[in-house]
């Protein structure tokens, strides 16, 4: 179920509040270019400042409007454990197909700490878990033998990495197996991701260019790889681009210029400066998106 190009969704913001009807137009838009899943309120969906009701209002929305056409794996994630379980429980009964559950950020967490966190969410709620492990975010990495010890457990169903660490994939496949599902949560190690063994990226990029992205996972998924270096070459400055300042602040800026959204954040991010507006504008050029920069 959970394989291609999975979009990290932005949550766009209308004069400080969520604005309900651009979510439903993005999914929209998403599931139009190709995409093949949906992580609403997500690190790229400003998560941290939403309020749960907030949070679980975006969730909804985003899995109505889908309407079961792609999947859709909500963030639930916190670094409380009692807070990630209400999370998982609220996105179950909204009818999300899975909870993305970051490891426990600030509080650095042992390798025990992390597994009980894992499982006491997997024992309290019955719904598939993708593990996230962000340690650039988090400031704590889920080795791979941890990942292993966490994916016995019955709801956990694969990882997002955004380690960048290509012997991850190998290492995941060896000591778990061929069926647990290695999607890439760093676009531009995405190429080298599949060809490893991974199934899909849960995708910045794809918020601006869903279509290429959905193509460049296709290639990779039919064993395309002159196709999907092809298009890799495409975006590669744009992977790179849109995180010249704090993300999603460069996405937000590049849909702008599409006429997707506006560029709104929620405090502490605030714009992109003119320098990485530029290196954003070249790249879309770049990968086809405007005529000029």
């Amino acid at each position: 179920m959970f394989k291609g190009s999975i979009t990290a969704l932005v949550t766009p913001f209308k004069n400080g509040a969520v604005d309900e009807d651009q979510v439903v137009a993005l999914t929209e838009r998403q599931i139009a270019a190709g995409t093949h899943g949906l992580v609403p309120c997500g690190t790229t969906g400003e998560s941290a400042t939403l309020t749960f009701d907030e949070h679980m209002r975006v969730v909804e929305i985003v899995i109505q409007t889908a309407g079961g056409q792609i999947p859709v794996i909500a963030g639930t994630g916190s670094n409380s454990t009692a807070v990630a379980i209400q999370n998982q429980k609220r996105a179950k009964a909204l009818g999300a197909d899975a909870g993305l559950v970051v490891a426990p950020y600030y509080n650095k967490p042992n390798a025990e700490g992390l597994y009980q966190h894992f499982k006491a969410i997997n024992d309290a709620v019955d719904l598939p878990i993708v593990v996230y492990n962000v340690p650039g975010r988090t400031v704590v990495d889920i080795d791979a033998e941890t990942v292993a010890r966490i994916a016995e457990l019955d709801h956990v169903v694969g990882i997002k990495d955004a380690t960048g660490d290509m012997g991850r994939v190998p290492a995941h496949r060896r000591l778990i197996g061929h069926d647990f599902v290695q999607l890439s949560g760093d676009d531009p190690t995405a190429l080298g991701f599949n060809a490893t063994g991974g199934v899909g990226a849960i995708s910045v990029t794809s918020n601006v260019a869903p279509a290429l992205c959905a193509q460049f996972q296709d290639a990779t998924l039919n064993g395309d790889w002159d196709k999907a270096r092809e298009i890799n070459d495409k975006l590669l400055p744009l992977h790179y681009a849109l995180f010249t300042s704090s993300s999603p602040g460069p996405t937000k800026y590049a849909m702008s210029l599409l006429g997707a959204m506006n560029t709104e954040l929620r405090l502490p991010l605030t714009e992109p400066d003119e320098t990485s507006n530029t290196a954003v504008r070249e790249a879309m050029v770049i990968a086809g998106l405007l005529d000029q920069a």
